[in-house]
């Protein structure tokens, strides 16, 4: 990860981005580091502070908030999981009130995922301030886990601490909805009894009607329902308004209506009265609307839990990345065989790892073998060997044998952390497409209330004298618990958290919801060769001996000669010799000639191994056509000579991998322009690119100048990925609008890219492009559905199909309508769970 000297800052001068490592100067000024990327910014700050930073009184005032700060590089980072929210605009108003806070830099808030994620200045403001804001706008807010401690306990007990309060809270929640239930069916049956035995309907019609159900609806309103009242009431103090203050708004107009006209129908001349079965309009003398407002209560907390339910299944795919950690590691002190808790695993421990357990940190093999199944981790399916030498990954499960490892990664270090931190971060983060809905649901409500207002207005005037105020009233209310901005809310951020959660599990890890976003508008995919497209180890592909030597003879001699070679080349020629179990033989009198080969003795014969040029210097005439023709197959040929005697051609290449030619075919089927970038020569890059059908080809490309020609083709006006192993191509990773890191299981938090794929399997490159157009597909789905709803459902809960139909929308179908709504939205962004990771 990051550490502070890499965190990029804006200058407050000039607004360039900058990192503290970098900076010409810095100046402290109200408790807070601001950085300069020259000296003149500096004096320009210096000589008015104030001009160039949010004073305290500005950052104090009602009107501003640090929501689009700067994160400074001494700022440090706290996840509050926040209980209690309803919608959307319950999210706007924490962040909002957060943002506030003097010392806080930047604050998010995720509806979906229920958490506040907060970036402050620690010398201003702690976490206990932070909770006490969250507090005193309404909501709680539990202790945050940190996300750079190394104490795995401590995070693990946060974690559960979390998941028993929100369980607590489901409960809770649960509980309060069946005694709304309960006590709400015998309301609706006195409401709509008359209508449905009509013989009965003086029986219903009795005045002792009227007051059973004001008994029964009272609880249900102020028991169950109490909490969309406090929170309308925390709103109103910050002069703010969300689903709370609409749902109180609307249920207690119509209980307070009905009490008017139970305890004094005087007052009230004349009432319409809209069955809750069907709708219709009916006049009577003395309509109470107890029933609307106990079943608008009831059908609202049912759709909170079904919603709580569905959210915890978006979040499926990290708690299972979480519960894959072991509690326990057997560990080897002082030649003591021991369990200890896997807290307490320190680098440098000897673990030990049977049959059928999980590894429980990351390590390296000592001895032993066995096959390990990393398919929770990477998505492969297939178990992997293990032996000496070789890396373990933590939480992985051992197959067949039985081995020991060095313990190199322990804590929030080792790879599973590193996942789920990614995955947690990723699932907090805003899209831009999230920007939108953001600015509707901040001004939604408000407008909601002026439009259900004018509603009432417009039909008090427009009305029968008699049933005038009904009419006006029950329109209001309609308006007030359709408009509900849950859907909305929702419609972004749980798409995200599902789509970023399945990715995890198939090895595909998405820093931030920026990436998966711009991933789907990707034109142009740049492969890096070596390691990408091939397999990033030189091997030897043919041995051509000429005259009376053996294949075997010639790749040993040839061999003996490379060993006391550093040169790719020559190690792919002993590493092969070693694989043909051919005995290698000291060499005498070795000499690298720059730039064309290697001499040297072996067993007394003279070995000349190199280029043409070379061969040429020694008056040996090579068999060119032969070497001309490997080279446009893509190898590399060298020409041996033994004795002053031209002896054969040993061609050395970069294997494709076997998935490389199927990989790229699905990225065109994706309509990519798919590139390759290379140090090679241009012949040789030709011959891959041709076999696995490369569009365009950027060869002779030195470590440096490959971020420049990922410019030249964003000149091009292309948006472009560029897929590389995140170490020497980390400057075009960066460049790139998007960079996709080929990791190996170590290699999970490379910085320098927006994506990894824990495997280094091409394919999972197409997948995760494939990934990113499913999630804003269903984004876009789900915002449609959202602003659809609300754009039909307002006006007709209005009553504008009234005067042409004489339907009127009952409260009861509107609220039933609100519920569901944020249900559909949730039910539809958990279908990316059955999305498929292409594997091989």
């Amino acid at each position: 990860m990051n550490n502070d000297t890499e965190l990029k800052i804006k200058d407050p001068v000039c607004g360039m981005d900058i990192t503290a490592a970098d900076a010409a100067g810095q100046s402290d000024f109200d408790g807070t580091t601001y950085y300069f990327c020259s000296k003149s910014c500096q004096e320009q700050f210096d000589a008015d502070p104030a001009k160039y930073t949010n004073a305290p009184d500005a950052t104090e005032s009602e009107e501003s908030t640090n929501d689009g700060a700067e994160i400074t590089a001494n700022s440090q980072r706290a996840d509050l999981p926040i209980l209690g929210m309803h919608c959307a605009s319950c999210a706007m108003q924490i962040e909002k009130a957060l943002g506030k806070t003097p010392g806080v830099e930047q604050a998010g808030v995720n509806y979906a995922t229920a958490r506040a994620t907060v970036h402050y200045d620690p010398q201003r403001v702690d976490t206990s301030r932070l909770r006490e804001v969250v507090k005193e706008t309404g909501y709680e807010a539990l202790a945050p886990q940190s996300g750079d401690s190394n104490e795995q306990e401590d995070s693990e007990s946060s974690a559960e601490v979390e998941s028993q309060a929100r369980e607590k809270e489901y409960q809770r929640q649960k509980h309060q909805f069946i005694i709304a239930l309960i006590l709400t069916i015998p309301v609706a049956i006195l409401a709509m009894g008359g209508h449905l035995i009509p013989a009965l309907k003086s029986t219903f019609d009795a005045p002792w009607r009227a007051w059973t159900e004001l008994i029964l609806t009272t609880p249900v309103l102020f028991w169950a329902g109490r909490e969309f009242f406090t929170g309308a009431w925390a709103s109103a103090k910050h002069r703010a308004a969300d689903m709370n203050t609409l749902i109180a708004i609307g249920t207690f107009s119509a209980y307070a209506y009905s009490v008017v006209v139970t305890i004094a129908p005087q007052l009230v001349t004349g009432a319409a009265h809209i069955s809750s079965g069907t709708g219709a309009m009916e006049m009577n003398t003395a309509g109470v609307y107890f029933e609307a407002a106990a079943v608008i209560v009831t059908l609202i907390l049912m759709g909170n839990v079904l919603q709580a339910r569905a959210n915890s299944q978006a979040g499926n795919a990290i708690k299972a990345l979480m519960g894959l950690q072991p509690r326990t590691a057997r560990v080897e002190r002082d030649g003591i065989e021991q369990d200890i808790p896997i807290s307490e695993v320190i680098v440098g421990d000897i673990v030990l790892v049977r049959p059928g357990e999980k590894v429980p940190v990351d390590g390296e093999v000592l001895d032993g073998s066995s096959t390990v199944d990393e398919s929770m981790l990477t998505g492969e399916p297939l178990p992997v060997q293990k032996q000496a030498g070789d890396t373990a990954i933590g939480a992985t499960i051992n197959k067949t044998g039985a081995f020991r490892l060095t313990a190199t990664k322990v804590g929030s270090d080792t790879v599973l952390q590193q996942i789920v931190r990614l995955v947690q971060e990723a699932q907090g983060s805003k899209a831009p497409i999230q920007r939108l809905a953001d600015k509707v649901a901040g001004v939604f409500v408000p407008v909601v209330i002026c439009i259900a207002i004018a509603t009432f207005v417009i039909w008090f005037n427009v009305a029968p004298a008699d049933s005038r105020l009904t009419m006006a009233l029950l329109t209001f209310v309609s308006v007030l618990i359709i408009a509900c901005p849950c859907a909305l809310g929702l419609a972004t951020p749980t798409s995200i958290m599902v789509g970023t959660g399945r990715g995890a599990q198939g090895g595909i890890l998405i820093k931030g919801a920026e990436a998966l976003e711009t991933a789907h508008k990707l034109t142009t995919i740049v492969l890096d060769k070596t390691g990408t497209i091939t397999q990033g180890q030189p091997t030897v592909t043919d041995v051509k001996p000429q005259g009376d030597i053996s294949e075997d003879e010639l790749l040993r001699l040839a061999a003996s000669a490379e060993r006391g070679s550093e040169h790719p080349l020559g190690e792919a020629m002993v590493r092969s010799a070693r694989e043909r179990e051919l005995k290698l033989s000291e060499a005498k009198d070795f000499n690298a000639v720059a730039g064309h080969g290697i001499e040297a003795v072996v067993d007394g014969r003279k070995v000349l191994i190199g280029n043409a040029k070379l061969m040429g210097d020694h008056n040996l005439t090579p068999d060119i056509e032969t070497a001309k023709s490997l080279g446009e197959m893509g190898k590399t040929p060298m020409f041996v000579a033994i004795d002053e005697k031209f002896s054969g051609i040993i061609a050395v290449a970069d294997p494709i991998k076997e998935s490389s030619k199927q990989a790229i075919q699905k990225l065109h089927d994706l309509n990519l322009e798919v590139g390759m970038m290379t140090g090679d020569n241009h012949a040789t890059a030709e011959a891959i690119a041709r076999q696995v059908n490369i569009d365009r080809v950027l060869a002779e490309v030195l470590p440096d100048g490959k971020s420049a020609e990922i410019k030249k083709l964003q000149d091009e006006g292309k948006i472009v990925a560029m897929v590389g192993d995140g170490i020497n191509d980390a400057p075009a990773l960066a460049q790139a609008d998007i960079g996709i890191a080929m990791g190996s299981g170590t290699d999970v938090a490379m910085e320098a890219a927006d994506i990894t794929l824990v495997r280094g399997d091409l394919k999972g490159v197409a997948s995760s492009i494939a990934l990113s157009k499913a999630t804003i597909t269903n984004i876009k789905q789900n915002l449609f559905f959202a602003f659809f709803y609300n754009a039909v459902g307002i006006p007709i809960a209005a009553g504008v199909l009234f005067p042409i139909t004489g339907w009127l929308l009952s409260p009861i179908i509107a609220s039933l309508a609100m519920a569901l709504s944020s249900v559909s939205v949730v039910t539809n962004a958990l279908r990316l769970r059955g999305f498929k990771v292409e594997r091989n």
